[in-house]
């Protein structure tokens, strides 16, 4: 009988995640084969999550630069200039595959993870986002997701005392096997106390503060750049566990440490943990970087310096102290009760030094690692384009009343009352809307000032299915049009590029035709991107998630008293329709809903009619000509009727069109389109000739019903039941 083979450093070289073609790179760089901590070191360095080797030459197409933008990419979060000597400080991340392996700790320690990417930049934390996309309801494990992850959000959040504001849930059977949580976070800061993570000499303590460090969530990054398959499940132990409480403490301690000025550069631990927060910032800083590991604080015995360096254990941060202000960390970390070591201190080497129990267990330059890490121009296939769907193509309904209520009904199009009251959303005491209260966007006031944060969470992935060039426009059109929406003037966006596996081709098409569809909409709206996250390898048995570019964008208003929502829609009030309705059909709500098909082209986005038409809204609630605004989207205008006559407890009667055939008209998903409700249509349809704007009179608010006579009518109360009534029987609440 022969003996086994014996494992080779590149067999475990392909078990973290790295090609042989990789893994020979590696030996070449060191000329040597690297031992078991460098090779750890390098897998998670060079993984999809850390390096972005599949997107980087794709992303650099965005614009990122802006009058008002103070940080793009590159750092923890992007910064923006909110005027009055304010920042606004922000990043969407995902928490993918540790979510749908443990739902509460992978979405909790999302919501960790990214608070931390705000704060450790100067910024007090003052709202959360989330965007999630879950299977189809009907699949056994869908509702255990959706608890989970909903209570792991409002655990989290709610511990830590900051509000969820706004966000949005999806359902389709394209995330069965692959839910995707991506959090947001929004901080402020003044704009001349930025903390940034460069290390800016040799010669400097390095410091460790936060929670010890564990075994969990050791590989968490290897993990999230790997396809699912059916032992998915025996993961559970790469998830990291969060602390709420201990996530309070390392806020309220990072800020006081860096208000005393002892502060030289600084960085948290996230996805690479140790690994990644120590290169990063010798990397940044042109330095070299040595650490005992004997000196971190460990929460369980025997650890080795594989398992520190690796683990992803929260609420911890790195900090390079000026010279001699060791002192001052120690003074403030044992009044908030944490952990707290120098572990090692900058060189001028450029090398990352490793030492444990008094030998050097890891000796690589830090080029490699840090910024030259293999960069892939993946082939790709453009996708095939759908053919656009004309309204003779598409059936009318039987019974539009039936109709209609199937719709608002639909998972999709369902309130999410039920899951927003798990979550905190007034804690701070600033919030002014979110999203349970009848507004297209989150509004948080900048506590002291007139002052509001505008913030919100948007993509349409059948859009993206369908085309991903116009599905990536239409993602960033429709934040701005959402921040538009509700007064704000939009500045800036994160985002999270959810996709499948990059090495397809057909995959890879999606990531660039929606990255310059979305480059586009940027530019078009002098919207730069500034910070954000890619999530790749969104598979399970090689069936990947709908392509998912999800859009987190900040708008400014600068006087809270002049906003709008949809909730506000009073008895007599003309409704007026902005924006030009042909009765785009394609991928439609109606369609897959109502029809049960998914086919078509989606609505083209004409990014100059975008900006025209937002431009005069955002100039009507200034001026306060309008009593509600309500953009359209999803299920089109019916949709949006029936979201501002539940909000405004009103109902409202329609007339008829002549442009277009009724189902189209009712359920048309054409862009760039807001229903504003006046007391005051002549001076505004004057004031939209002027502008050479589309707005025509399309019905009154009034009554009980919903109607339009002749075609459908039907009670609020009967629309309440069928839109409010879904996620709680499915919840079983």
């Amino acid at each position: 009988m022969s003996a086994e083979p014996s494992k080779t450093m590149a067999d475990t070289a392909a078990e973290f995640g790295l090609s042989a073609a990789e893994y020979g790179v590696i030996v070449q760089r060191l000329n040597r084969e690297p031992n078991h901590v460098e090779l750890g070191v390098f897998s998670v360095m060079w993984s999809e999550h850390c390096s972005y080797k599949s997107s980087k030459i794709h992303l650099g197409k965005f614009p990122t630069t802006g009058p008002k933008v103070i940080c793009g990419p590159g750092e923890n979060a992007g910064v923006i200039d909110i005027g009055d000597g304010q920042a606004c400080i922000f990043k969407m991340e995902s928490h993918n595959h540790p979510s749908y392996i443990e739902p509460y700790q992978g979405a909790a320690t999302g919501v960790g993870g990214i608070m931390r990417d705000v704060f450790t930049m100067g910024a007090r934390p003052i709202a959360l986002l989330n965007a999630l996309r879950f299977g189809d309801p009907s699949h056994p494990k869908t509702k255990r997701l959706v608890a989970g992850v909903v209570s792991g959000i409002g655990g989290y959040g709610n511990c830590v005392g900051v509000p969820t504001v706004a966000g949005e849930t999806n359902f389709h059977h394209g995330y069965d096997g692959n839910i995707l949580v991506n959090a947001m976070c929004v901080g402020l800061a003044d704009a001349d106390k930025i903390f940034y993570s460069a290390a800016p000499a040799a010669g400097l303590p390095v410091v460790y503060f936060g929670s010890k460090t564990g075994r969990d969530g050791i590989h968490g990054a290897t993990m999230a750049s790997a396809e699912f398959d059916d032992a998915s499940d025996e993961k559970r132990p790469t998830v990291q566990v969060g602390d709420p409480f201990a996530e309070k403490l390392l806020i309220e301690a990072t800020l006081e440490l860096m208000a005393s000025g002892a502060v030289a550069a600084i960085q948290d631990m996230g996805a690479a943990g140790l690994t990644s927060s120590s290169v990063e910032m010798a990397g940044k800083g042109g330095v070299g970087v040595e650490l005992d590991l004997d000196m971190v604080p460990q929460r369980e015995e025997g650890m080795s310096a594989y398992e520190m360096m690796l683990s992803e254990s929260q609420e911890r941060m790195l900090a390079i102290l000026k010279p001699g202000r060791e002192a001052d960390g120690e003074r403030i970390f044992a009044k908030w009760g944490l952990d707290a070591a120098t572990i090692g201190q900058t060189t001028d080497t450029g090398r990352l030094v490793l030492k444990h129990k008094g030998e050097t267990v890891c000796d690589v330059p830090l080029a490699p690692l840090f910024d030259d890490a293999p960069l892939y121009d993946r082939p790709w296939t453009a996708p095939a384009p759908q053919p656009r769907l004309s309204a003779a193509e598409v059936p009318a309904p039987t019974d539009y009343a039936a109709a209609i209520l199937k719709l608002m009904s639909a998972p999709d199009m369902a309130s999410k009352r039920w899951l927003w009251e798990q979550y905190d959303r007034h804690v701070m005491a600033d919030t002014l809307e979110d999203s349970s209260t009848g507004a297209d966007a989150g509004i948080v006031r900048v506590h002291g000032s007139k002052k509001a944060l505008a913030v919100t969470s948007d993509v349409t992935p059948r859009y993206v299915q369908a085309d991903p060039y116009e599905g990536g426009k239409q993602a960033v059109a429709e934040a701005w049009r959402n921040l538009t929406a509700v007064g704000a003037l939009p500045i800036a966006i994160t985002d999270n590029l959810n996709f499948g596996n990059p090495e397809r081709p057909e995959i890879m098409g999606q990531i660039v035709r929606a990255i310059e569809g979305m480059a586009e909409a940027c530019r078009a709206l002098d919207f730069p991107v500034v910070s954000g996250n890619v999530s790749l390898y969104n598979e399970t048995n090689g069936a990947a998630i709908p392509p998912t570019p999800t859009v987190g964008a900040v708008g400014l208003i600068a006087d809270y008293g002049r906003r709008a929502d949809f909730s506000s829609m009073k008895s007599g009030d003309a409704l007026v329709l902005i924006g030009k309705t042909v009765g785009e059909l394609g991928a439609s709500m109606y369609l897959r809903e109502v029809l049960g098909r998914e086919a078509g082209a989606p609505p083209p986005v004409d990014l100059a009619v975008e900006r025209q038409n937002g431009d005069f809204v955002r100039n009507l609630i200034q001026s306060g000509q309008v009593s509600a605004v309500h953009d359209l989207s999803d299920g089109g205008l019916i949709a949006a009727l029936a979201e501002m006559a539940l909000a405004s407890k009103v109902g409202a009667q329609l007339l008829a069109d002549a442009d277009a055939p009724d189902h189209a008209w009712l359920f048309g998903e054409d862009q760039a389109r807001y229903l504003v409700a006046t007391s005051a249509p002549s001076a505004l349809l004057a004031a939209a000739e002027v502008s050479d704007v589309p707005a025509r009179v399309v019905g009154e608010a009034g009554g009980d019903d919903l109607a339009r006579p002749g075609l459908f009518s039907f009670s609020l109360e009967a629309l309440r039941g069928a839109h409010e009534g879904w996620m709680p029987r499915y919840m079983g609440a």
